[in-house]
């Protein structure tokens, strides 16, 4: 008796050993960064870390290892506009200017950090962390925070991986056949797309070497410095935080992306906020899809955009179409809306993996987010796509490329584009069987995407940042990387050969002229 109580405190002790303290930060105020966050909170909470969450959306009933910090704030610097279909419709939209774009983040990023509940936690010098993890928003800065903690960074990104994020950790992209992140573009490109590709990667650099580098730069010495001062450390370059990042976990796969050369740092677990035990559907909806006999349309914008905000020539046009078919059609709006058509059902907030994994759900209309072509290949749905902004454009376009959607455009004009689009995919069955092919390639992993988040987590943690995994292609300067250095020698000795055959040609003739005047 006495040995197995031996046993089981020495197996309690081992687990409180294992037990790490982690910094979890998601600063968008928008509810699919939300739910990307909650998702990595839940797996370390369920793998028995305590977690610090620094978010927008504070949960009602924290897990008791929880230690939330609200930032609710963030959301009053979003401005409505910048998600309005009219603003979309006229090109009016912010991030359509990267300038502005960046703009947004650099307030973002002081709102964040500057917010009082995060400052109780960064004046706090007995507060310890034993890993930062930041899902990366346009702005190094974040970075900074592992250097008050004296811990290792992790990056979360939460869309496929592009030049801008593994620069970080390795090199950029070869925009010969990987798209820019904002890009529509699908390999193999042709000699225009490639060529604007190279000039996009080369505008973005330039734009990060001489214009966002300086403000995250100063941002870092203005907003992380004086912590690092309270704590008695020396604040270090800029570049060398900006540069010193453990690990990138990537919301991406290969079955929804696309095959890119990928560093030993990056690890894609697109997948994980999905729960392994779909959560049952309110009685309500239950009762809609179980009766659904010719089969559900979900149709829903994200949590960002609001069908409410559409356009009324495009309401009256989609319930004409949603009036016509024999599926009943669920409907994503956030207001009442009258005159439905019977097979018409709105709902303001919808569980959407739920409802997606019902077998009577037949198709999926969506604007293309990462999170909702995940969910649709993760339960094997075929859809259609109407990009609005960011990566939804390049989500729908690897979409179509894998044979499993069809992109409608956003216009005031889309009306009849969506009602042949709505025919194609449900008389046609490629595309579910499609999806059906791809969703098996998607959950053919050795591990669950959860469980491969923790342990490379719980990796770099223990190895103490994990440098084994960093790629020595953050140490080789430009003109090494590029062979300057080498083409440079050989200009040089072909200058010095080229005039050395001048001169002995010059002295060749001289004397011939001499002998001759002899």
């Amino acid at each position: 008796m006495k040995v197995l109580s031996f046993l089981f405190f020495a197996i309690v002790a081992s687990s409180l050993c294992d037990a790490y303290r982690i910094l979890v930060l998601f600063m968008v105020p928008g509810k699919s960064h939300g739910i990307l966050g909650d998702g990595v909170v839940r797996h370390l909470l369920e793998a028995g870390h305590e977690v610090t969450y620094i978010t927008p959306f504070p949960q009602k009933n924290p897990h008791p290892n929880l230690q939330q910090v609200d930032i609710s704030k963030n959301a009053e610097l979003m401005d409505e506009k910048m998600f309005d279909f009219k603003t979309i419709l006229n090109n009016e939209a912010i991030f359509r200017n990267p300038i502005k774009m960046i703009q947004v983040m650099s307030g973002l990023f002081e709102a964040t950090i500057q917010n009082p509940n995060v400052v109780k936690i960064l004046n706090d010098t007995n507060q310890r962390f034993d890993a930062v993890i930041s899902e990366w928003m346009f702005n190094d800065a974040y970075s900074g925070l592992a250097t008050i903690f004296d811990c290792p960074f992790i990056w979360f990104s939460s869309i496929e991986p592009h030049g801008i994020i593994l620069s970080l950790i390795d090199e950029s992209t070869n925009p010969a056949y990987v798209p820019d992140s904002m890009s529509s573009t699908i390999p193999p490109f042709n000699f225009k797309e490639r060529v604007s590709g190279l000039f996009a990667q080369l505008f973005g650099a330039a734009l990060r070497f001489f214009y966002t580098d300086g403000i995250d730069g100063k941002q870092f010495y203005k907003i992380i410095g004086p912590y690092l001062t309270l704590r008695g450390k020396t604040i270090p370059s800029y570049y060398d935080v900006q540069y010193n990042t453990s690990l990138i976990l990537g919301n991406s796969h290969v079955s929804l992306g696309q095959a890119t050369r990928l560093p030993q740092n990056y690890k894609p677990i697109a997948g994980y906020h999905i729960k392994s035990d779909v959560e049952p559907l309110p009685e309500d909806l239950k009762k809609l899809l179980d009766n659904a006999n010719n089969g559900l349309i979900y149709f829903s914008m994200g949590s960002n955009l609001k069908s409410k905000y559409l356009p009324d020539e495009l309401k009256r046009g989609f319930l004409k179409i949603f009036r016509e078919l024999k599926q009943t059609v669920l409907w994503k709006f956030e207001e009442p809306l009258p005159n439905l058509p019977k097979n018409v059902h709105i709902v303001q907030w919808a569980p959407q993996p739920s409802i997606l994994a019902h077998p009577n759900c037949v198709l999926f209309i969506t604007h293309g987010g990462l999170l909702s072509t995940t969910e649709a290949v993760h339960f094997g749905k075929p859809i259609i796509g109407i990009p609005v902004f960011g990566d939804q454009f390049t989500n729908i376009e690897r979409a179509v490329n894998r044979g499993f959607a069809v992109k409608v455009t956003l216009s005031y004009e889309m009306v009849d584009e969506l009602k042949s689009a709505i025919d194609e995919v449900l008389s046609n069955p490629k595309y579910k069987n499609r999806v059906r092919e791809l969703s098996a390639i998607y959950h053919d992993r050795p591990v669950s995407p959860g469980k491969e988040l923790v342990h490379w987590v719980e990796h770099v943690v223990r190895t103490r940042g994990a440098p084994h995994l960093r790629s020595p292609a953050l140490h080789v300067p430009f003109y090494q990387k590029f062979y300057l250095d080498l083409l440079g020698l050989i200009v040089v000795a072909i200058i010095v050969i080229v005039t050395v055959i001048k001169l002995v040609i010059r002295s060749k003739k001289k004397e011939d002229l001499t002998k001759k005047n002899k």
